[in-house]
């Protein structure tokens, strides 16, 4: 009887510690600061991150001096230009190195979440955003840095100096992400739409797969000196943009100002490109009024000569600037550009010229000329479509001319590519310095990371080593 007694009250005891354990745990919960976020709520910032940190940023800013849109005149910008310090150093993109890790980490995240064994299995359309928008980011990523940690990065914990993976592989996953969100924002789902959250499009599904289409597009024409498929081009933007209505475009304003407008009012490192105007006067084009302004409180436009500029402020005039001008994922010109080239290389040179005429004229409205396009186009440009070569020729200037400024990367990439499949004349640039043929890893993993830091050395390979896509090894 004395041990039943024992067995009970210990018995008793237990409960009560096992009770007071599970409280304990329920109190030190806290309840205002969640460890785990929606995925609508997630994907907002990496929009907004993919747009302003990605795409306006330190990237764009720099293709666009090496691609002559700019004249660096000042401080960075200035060591860019004349190719001292900047195009070779590990610190030069390491912001935008972060930036654009963290945005496929936190994506990753929102594709776990979403997927069917997820907590929100049933957000297709959220799934397929996050997964257009890790194909953007790892697009930029390599194209601009070549192979670069993937298989093994994004596992923190587990892989602490993730190995290189080759650019080739990498776009094979950029394929299957851009495929899966294609996939993904074609079903349906009963989970609502997620509105003002969604910057671009407001959560509409059938707009994202557009975009997709689109990016299917743009990168099918990477591949044009590795596997060319101008078909599949053309089928791609067929499916994507119809008009200017749909491109993606993040917008700006006061509150979030255009990047090159931010980055010219707080650092003044640019001067207006002499090489730029100098292509502009020789096709008698009419945005040479509307793409310059001389310096603020001036009355001369001052052009400052490529590669040898004075390193001064103040001085030189600049493009002109508004904080309104939106950042553009992908616009629509890009798109009719794509199909220009597309069906020139397949040697059509009247669906060519179709859709050069539109691409040109969506460039032109952009910029306040819609009334000079017709006249344009039918004294300039198509004179030049008689032969595949020219038209070719006249195709790539154009898309250079309306890429200024804010698409610097993408028109870095065409020249790069171009470059690979000989064709390096097509654009001449006025810079006789070295070009650089890509950017350095971040400084972040280079000091970190063994295999990072094996593979940039002393950064003076982003001087002879071309991308995989561009015919080089790495």
């Amino acid at each position: 009887m004395k041990n039943l007694k024992f067995f009970v009250i210990l018995s008793v005891l237990l409960g009560l510690v096992a009770c007071s354990e599970d409280t304990m745990q329920e109190i030190n919960k806290d309840l205002n600061h969640s460890t785990e976020m929606a995925s609508r709520l997630i994907i907002t910032d990496m929009i907004n991150s993919t747009a302003y940190s990605v795409v306006g940023s330190d990237l764009a800013f720099y293709a666009s001096v090496y691609i002559e849109y700019n004249v660096g005149i000042y401080n960075q910008m200035y060591s860019a230009e004349i190719r001292t310090v900047q195009p070779v150093s590990a610190t030069t993109y390491n912001n935008n190195w972060g930036s654009m890790y963290s945005n496929l980490y936190n994506l990753k995240t929102i594709i776990e979440q979403c997927s069917p064994e997820g907590p929100e299995g049933d957000n297709t359309t959220v799934l397929g955003m996050a997964q257009i928008l890790s194909a953007y980011n790892l697009a930029v990523l390599t194209d601009l840095m070549g192979d670069v940690p993937w298989s093994e990065a994004l596992q923190p914990g587990i892989f602490f100096t993730p190995q290189l993976d080759k650019q080739s592989d990498i776009y094979g996953v950029i394929n299957d992400f851009i495929n899966d969100g294609i996939a993904n924002l074609q079903k349906t789902t009963s989970v609502a739409a997620i509105g003002r959250q969604d910057p671009v499009y407001g959560g509409n599904a059938g707009s994202w797969l557009k975009f997709a289409y689109g990016l299917k597009a743009r990168y099918a024409m990477r591949m044009s000196k590795i596997s060319p498929n101008y078909d599949a081009v053309i089928d791609a933007a067929n499916k994507s943009f119809a008009s200017q209505s749909e491109e993606a475009l993040f917008k700006c304003g006061s509150t979030v100002q255009n990047p090159f407008y931010k980055f010219f009012t707080d650092r003044d490192y640019f001067g207006a490109s002499e090489s730029l105007l100098d292509k502009l006067l020789d096709r008698d084009d009419p945005r040479e009024d509307v793409f310059f302004q001389p310096y603020r409180g001036s009355s001369e436009l001052i052009f400052t000569p490529n590669g040898n500029p004075e390193q001064r402020q103040g001085y030189y005039g600049t493009a002109k600037l508004s904080m309104n001008t939106p950042i553009y994922l992908m616009s629509y010109h890009e798109l009719e550009f794509l199909k220009a080239e597309a069906y020139a290389r397949k040697n059509d040179l009247a669906k060519a010229s179709t859709s050069l005429k539109n691409a040109v004229t969506a460039c032109f409205t952009n910029v306040g000329l819609k009334d000079e396009a017709d006249d344009y186009f039918e004294d300039v440009i198509k004179p030049s479509l008689s032969s595949q070569s020219e038209a070719i020729k006249e195709i790539m200037m154009q898309k250079y001319l309306g890429l200024f400024e804010g698409e610097a990367v993408e028109a870095y990439n065409d020249i790069r590519r171009l470059k690979a499949m000989g064709e390096g004349n097509t654009i001449p640039l006025a810079n006789t310095k070295p070009f650089p043929l890509r950017f350095t890893y971040g400084n972040s993993d280079v000091t970190t990371n063994v295999n990072v830091r094996n593979a940039y050395g002393d950064g003076s390979y982003v001087f002879t080593e071309n991308v995989w896509w561009a015919g080089g090894s790495r």
